[in-house]
């Protein structure tokens, strides 16, 4: 097997007693990684357990790892290789963000080109959903793609594909039928070989369906979605790189009920250099554009140059990427003070406990 159809550049030596490999599949704890020898199920050396607070660092699929190879058993995965691009989402623990008890980075692919943010072009059509996405994605390293699915069910799909061009007019969309075939071919630029995808989106939205036509073979299960909101249930339980007759690997993901923004500084910045760029004829540097005099944005909003949907939609994002930083700093000062207690503590009770 040559991994460099996996699209690995070896950048330096392996060491001695190692190889290297591509995650493709996980299952809780254990990896698929494709290597030279073909495919092996790998598991976690101890130290990823013992070392890291969080799960930031841990392989994901799309991840090239190096490993220790056992032939008659589960390989270790010893190291994850430097990734050049990830996606990662807010993880809450279950909570809604306002009620959230822990806020961790999930990492859900890596190492990929294109991002493909899958919308589907029924009920649940939300343009606003599309453009958190799209910021997420812009932060991530690769670029985005809009893929409007399901465009079957609409009779004019091409009126939401220029409502949506004029909210993101420097990014690629195209409007599919995943049964029909109809804009598949417009994808093909994107479908190289050596080249990595990642689908993202909700669930029902038809990144099932898309790998299946993509993959010339049912690869996925597909659901019924339901008539009542046309939301579907989770068809995708766990994350997987796929590899396409074209050569193009694809990772699916879980559809997710929510994206939590995180770390999205660059990618707010980049989607709304529209709004941004009144900050800079403000007469003051620190305006915070509420009710200050000479504030150039209140002056676009109430002209009509800056459309409010527009500012609201920013200031929402800000705002969620505020807390986020807000609430890790906070966990991570929590941590770091817990565990100055208990090594003050430990060294008291060493050196024979409190003195009267």
């Amino acid at each position: 097997m040559n991994l460099k159809t996996y699209g690995y550049t070896e950048i330096e030596a392996i060491p001695d007693g190692l190889i290297s490999g591509r995650v493709t599949e996980l299952r809780r704890e254990r990896f698929t990684v494709m290597t030279e020898r073909g495919e092996v199920m790998a598991v976690l050396k101890g130290a990823f357990y013992h070392s890291a607070e969080t799960r930031i660092d841990f392989p994901c699929v799309g991840d090239f790892v190096l490993l220790q190879y056992n032939e008659s058993g589960d390989s270790l995965i010893v190291t994850v290789l430097p990734r050049r691009s990830k996606f990662s989402r807010a993880d809450y623990s279950g909570h809604a963000a306002g009620y959230a008890k822990t806020v961790r980075e999930q990492v859900v692919a890596t190492n990929f080109d294109y991002v493909f943010i899958l919308s589907s072009l029924n009920w649940d059509f939300n343009v606003t959903r599309i453009m958190r996405y799209l910021t997420q994605a812009r932060q991530s390293g690769g670029q985005p793609v809009v893929i409007l699915t399901k465009a079957d069910l609409v009779e004019d799909p091409y009126r939401s594909l220029a409502e949506v061009t004029n909210n993101i007019p420097d990014v690629p969309v195209h409007a599919i039928c995943s049964h029909t075939g109809m804009g598949l071919n417009e994808l093909n630029p994107y479908l190289l070989p050596g080249k990595t995808v990642v689908f993202l989106g909700m669930s029902g939205v038809g990144k099932s369906s898309l790998l299946n036509a993509l993959m010339e073979q049912e690869v996925m299960k597909v659901q019924d979605i339901r008539e009542v909101d046309s939301r579907g249930r989770h068809t995708t339980t766990h994350r997987q790189l796929f590899m396409l007759p074209s050569g193009t690997m694809v990772i699916d993901t879980p559809g997710m009920r929510e994206l939590g923004l995180i770390d999205a500084d660059e990618g707010i910045r980049a989607s709304f250099t529209d709004v941004e760029k009144w900050f800079s004829l403000c007469r003051f540097t620190d305006c915070r554009h509420q009710a200050e005099p000479g504030c150039a944005v209140l002056a676009a909003l109430a002209d009509g140059s800056l459309l409010r949907e527009r500012w609201e939609l920013y200031v929402a994002q800000q705002h969620e990427n505020k807390y986020v930083q807000d609430k890790t700093s906070y966990l991570i000062d929590k941590r770091a003070r817990n565990k100055m207690i208990a090594m003050q503590s430990k060294q008291t009770k060493k050196n024979g406990g409190w003195k009267k």
